[in-house]
């Protein structure tokens, strides 16, 4: 029975429980956020690691006027379930519900939007900087820093500058050695000899100029309790170590942290996880990447493979699995990821680095200072572009096409299908002599026998897909599939061209003029930003050109899309095939 639970609609009614009856209460959340995430899905081994720290931060801090960041935001379930959110929680991640993230605007108790790593530190520090300049030096400022998130290099920035501040700050580390996959890298090793007692050199946080106290035990509540009280009482920046299990409570999810960091439905008695049926289905993009990958590497000695943090997501695990001395997995440091691939480049290695397309966007002066400027080979997959779904606002790739036109000597382009993206990487790792992003969606494609023989993809050159007498619609990418669908639907189709411009970048300026001077009606379509993607460049084309038709640009409308599925996304913003049809059948 959650009896506890169901009395608490705020930490006020939770600081009003005894001690004793916290452990219970424990139980009552894991259980909880087990039975609703096995129905309804999203992350589960991480808030599950948290929920002893959840409930003494709210039971001992004034939340919300002492603010909490957690960082990563997925181990922030318990924290929702607790500061009013219980009766909706089941609507997490869904279109029109709950966040699958802290937000802002979603509740006061969310201090700041954390859907990106290795955020918190700087942000606290910048609250609690804000604090002083007002006066108030009673105020508390907490970072939950978890998941690994501790070796990106921006929450070294942000510690660096703490140390050497008297700021009212507390950095609490949710040790766990996993992000999304194992931890990786010497600070990993680090952690581990400090919890052994091993460590015989100086404490790095010390000697940061942190109060640092630790390692305990993250599920002894009384302990974590005992600590916080005391170290509430201190003044300037804080470190306390926590050790907990990802995954608590639920065995499964602790034996098999990887799987269990999202596991889609699955039974909440016995954590057994619901197998789909097995009908034959085409790849999943990032498993055609990770399979091409490792042919492609097998054949040619001078192909490396890296991703910050994702072998698993990315699928690059494939080639750390069969060739582990030419995969790096470098963890959640997206610079450090990009600059790397750029040392190899130099010395003529040939370096796929797969980065989710939002999360590329945190190494942008890379990219450009490090990459293009230098004219180097670097290969960028860019998994996860366009919608990605219940991830929402923070994980949606949707600007990628924007941010990389702009930069000189980089080519873009975006497979159709999982052909096309087996064959644009085989052609790079021929004799490519400058930079390429290759873009695709999350999710699956769209053929079945997928694996064909290699064929070479000439760089800058589009494909028409279908004639037609009047109106031509550009795509770009996966989108052609609902471009196709639309046009079949459509009263004439007869009347309406499609073609793929695959190439963002180079364009396809010889299909272009030939469309240009055929059809009176363009119409663009990208699931990227309308906002200076690939509409755009056809419109400064045809600016350049002089060209005088009517041109219509369909993308990613100029707001921040929340989460939902692809579909209903695509949906609400009118890219998926039926809206298409409509809007295509306007201009028949």
């Amino acid at each position: 029975m959650q009896e506890l639970l169901n009395t608490i609609h705020s930490p006020k009614e939770l600081r009003l429980l005894s001690q004793e009856d916290l452990p219970q209460l424990a139980k009552e959340l894991r259980e909880f956020i087990i039975n609703i995430v096995a129905t309804k899905e999203g992350h589960l081994g991480a808030s599950l690691g948290v929920v002893e720290l959840t409930i003494a931060l709210h039971y001992i801090f004034n939340t919300p006027e002492d603010q909490l960041i957690w960082d990563v935001g997925h181990q922030a379930y318990g924290h929702k379930i607790l500061t009013g959110r219980k009766g909706i929680f089941h609507t997490n991640r869904q279109i029109g519900g709950l966040s699958g993230f802290p937000k802002r605007e979603e509740s006061n108790y969310d201090a700041f939007g954390v859907g990106h790593s290795s955020t918190s530190i700087s942000a606290a520090l910048g609250m609690a900087i804000a604090s002083q300049l007002k006066g108030d030096n009673k105020k508390q400022h907490i970072a939950i820093i978890g998941d690994a998130s501790i070796a990106s290099g921006m929450a070294f920035e942000g510690l660096n500058h703490a140390g050497v501040t008297d700021a009212n700050l507390l950095v609490i580390l949710n040790d766990n050695a996993i992000g999304i996959d194992p931890s990786v890298g010497a600070l990993k090793q680090y952690l581990t000899n400090v919890k052994k007692g091993t460590q015989k050199q100086d404490n790095i946080f010390e000697a940061l100029n942190f109060d640092y106290s630790g390692p305990i035990d993250g599920h002894d509540i009384d302990l974590i309790i005992s600590e916080l009280k005391r170290l509430k009482t201190i003044q300037g920046p804080k470190f306390l170590h926590i050790i907990t299990t990802k995954g608590k409570g639920l065995k499964q999810a602790e034996e098999d942290q990887v799987k269990y960091h999202a596991p889609g439905k699955f039974n909440a008695q016995t954590g057994d996880l619901i197998v789909k049926s097995e009908t034959i289905q085409p790849p999943k993009y990032q498993d055609v990447f990770g399979h091409t990958i490792v042919e492609l590497a097998k054949q040619n000695k001078k192909i490396v493979g890296i991703t910050p943090a994702m072998p698993t997501g990315s699928s690059l695990k494939y080639m750390m699995d069969e060739i582990p001395e030419r995969a790096f997995d470098v963890g959640i440091a997206e610079q450090h990821a990009v600059t790397l691939a750029a040392g190899m480049a130099t010395q003529g290695l040939i370096p796929f680095c797969n980065i989710y397309s939002t999360f590329l966007q945190r190494a942008y002066d890379q990219v450009i200072h490090d990459v293009a400027l230098q004219k180097l080979p670097v290969i960028f997959c860019l998994d996860r572009a366009g919608l990605v779904g219940e991830d929402g606002a923070t994980h949606h790739g949707v600007y990628d096409l924007s941010y990389l036109r702009c930069i000189p000597n980089l080519i873009i382009f975006s497979p159709r299908n999982e052909i096309e993206l087996r064959n644009i990487m085989y052609t790079v790792q021929l004799e490519l002599e400058q930079p390429i992003a290759i873009r695709y969606p999350r999710g699956r494609g769209v053929i079945i026998d997928w694996k064909q023989p290699f064929s070479k993809i000439e760089i800058g050159i589009g494909k028409q897909l279908k004639k037609g007498n009047n109106v031509a619609v550009l795509s770009i990418g996966a989108i052609a599939k609902n471009v196709s669908k639309a046009i079949q639907k459509c009263n004439t189709p007869k009347d309406v061209a499609h073609y793929d411009m695959r190439f963002v970048k180079p364009l396809d300026e010889a299909l272009l003029h030939d469309i240009f001077t055929t059809y009176k009606t363009i119409i663009t379509i990208e699931d990227n930003a309308v906002k200076g993607g690939f509409g755009s460049a056809v419109l400064e084309f045809a600016a350049a050109n002089n060209y005088k038709n009517t041109i219509n640009t369909l993308g990613i409308p100029d707001n921040f899309v929340e989460h939902g599925s692809v579909n209903e996304l695509q949906q609400s913003i009118e890219l998926d095939a039926e809206s298409l049809t409509r809007y295509i059948n306007d201009f028949l």
